[in-house]
Formats: structure tokens, sequence, C-alpha cells
């Protein structure tokens, strides 16, 4: 596949390292968090506990170099629609780390085992945050499907975005339903879409 835009350029590195740092951060993270499950628990809840500090500054800073990296494309890559798209994405992981979700799902020890019926106004502010993320890196990768110029990355996006707003189907399903897999679920859609996000900025 051929190069996309400015792969020298620091914006690109900067975004290459955000995608990557984030997602590196929240898996040896998540490991070593007692009372944490990877399997049950989504990654904001990775934001609350004592060690809440370490996911609060994964979104700030990797959502800031993201949001770098995306304005770097913009101007230099070969598609400003898809630039445009991947700074949204990047302030959204932003505000996902100023506004952090409620204790739930029994995490941290001793939060409620289900979903809570009432939420504070930070998390439903970290819904929307969420919601605005996990729809505009699926649209990002249809964007990159119609308009990058290189077939292979045409057809690698397209793929992307098959696989990525299937599996942002089931985690809305997962949640709503208060699987007992809703943090496996969501890995299935961050891993492959960081990846792609990762790729897009390096090459």
């Amino acid at each position: 596949m051929g190069s996309l835009g400015s792969p020298d350029s620091p914006g690109s590195w900067l975004g290459v390292g955000g995608a990557v740092l984030f997602v590196v951060v929240f898996v040896v993270d998540g490991w070593t968090r007692p009372g944490y499950s990877a399997v049950r628990h989504p990654v904001s809840a990775l934001a609350l506990g004592r060690r809440g500090w370490v996911q609060t500054a994964n979104f700030l800073l990797c959502g800031a170099a993201v949001t770098v990296g995306a304005v770097d494309l913009s101007i230099t890559g070969p598609s400003t629609p898809l630039g445009i798209v991947l700074v949204v994405f990047g302030l959204g992981l932003v505000a996902s780390g100023v506004f952090p979700m409620d204790p739930m799902l029994g995490y941290p020890p001793g939060a409620p085992t289900g979903i809570p019926a009432e939420h504070t106004v930070r998390h439903r502010l970290h819904d929307h945050a969420g919601a605005v993320v996990f729809f505009s890196l699926p649209a990002a990768t249809a964007i990159g499907a119609l308009t990058l110029p290189d077939l292979a990355w045409q057809l690698v996006s397209g793929a992307a975005a098959i696989a990525l707003f299937t599996a942002t189907s089931r985690f809305a399903k997962a949640w709503e339903a208060r699987s007992a897999r809703i943090g496996l679920i969501q890995r299935a859609v961050i891993i492959p879409g960081w990846a792609w996000l990762a790729a897009v900025f390096a090459l």
C-alpha cells in the first residue's frame, strides 16, 4: 500500500503514538488492576478508583495526540473529509477523559453490580462522548474506503468499515442486555479500529 500523506511529519507520528499507546495502556492497566475484568468491564471503567488517573490521562493525552495527527492528515493527506472526521474522533476521546463514567457493573469494588437507572450529568456527557468516538471511527473507515487514492487502502478500509459497524452494533446490544462480555465485545471494536487508525497515520 502506498503512502497516504506525510509520514515523516511530527503530527503523523503523534497520531501513531496516540493510537498505539492508548491500547497498550488500557491493556496493561486492565491486566494489573485489582477487581477489574477485561471481559466484563468497559475500558472507560479504568478511569474510576484510586488508579483512575491512569486511564483519564490516557484519554486526554492520546486523544490530543490523535487530534493533532488528524489535523495534519486533513492538511497534508489525500482526504480532507477523513482528517476532519478523525479530528472529531480525537476530541471525543478527550471528552471521554474529562467526563468519567459512573461506577457500575461491580467496578470499582463496591459499585452496583448492574447498570443504575439514573446517571449523573458527567456520566451522560461521557455517554455522548463515547457515541461520538464509536460512530466517528467506523465512519472514518467508510470515508477512507471512498476517498483514499490507493486501491489496497480502499479495500482495507472497506473491510474495516464493515467489521467496525458490525462490532459497534454488537457492543450496543451487549450493553443494553447487561451482557457479561461487555468489555470483550468493546475491545473487538477498539483494537482493530485503533490498529487501522495507527496504520493510516504511519503510511
